[in-house]
């Protein structure tokens, strides 16, 4: 079972960086099947995906309220998923958790929903003041 561990949020202010990590472990076959993503909550509740990237190709996908000010990113020799995030806003204030796809890597997009993840780290909590 794949073991997903969030570090590196923290608070800082609007304007500010910060760039959380997510460590991976217990990958059953090749991380090129894997999908991995970051999630927030939504306004409206559950969880919206932020970024992704697919293990294999290295494309990326962002939610349109981060394009331009974040950017997902992977280390495969470490096994460690990031999430730059750059000209922070208030309204970016939430726990963030990392995810991975090991069945649905070939529609991996920031609209691929909470279902299409089977796992997921206990989150990393960022918060923005103004």
């Amino acid at each position: 079972q794949v073991h997903l561990a969030e570090s590196g949020g923290g608070s800082v202010q609007a304007g500010g960086s910060l760039r959380p990590s997510c460590a991976a472990s217990g990958y059953p076959y090749s991380r090129s099947h894997y999908c991995m993503a970051w999630f927030r909550p939504a306004p409206g509740g559950g969880r919206e995906g932020v970024a992704t990237i697919s293990s294999g190709t290295g494309n990326t996908d962002y939610a349109d309220s981060v394009k331009g000010r974040f950017t997902i990113s992977q280390d495969s020799a470490k096994n460690t998923l990031y999430l730059q995030m750059n000209t922070l806003k208030p309204e970016d204030t939430a726990m963030y958790y990392c995810a991975s796809s090991s069945f649905a890597s070939a529609y991996c997009s920031s609209t691929l929903g909470v279902g299409g993840f089977d796992s997921w780290g206990q989150g990393t909590q960022v918060t923005v003041s103004s």
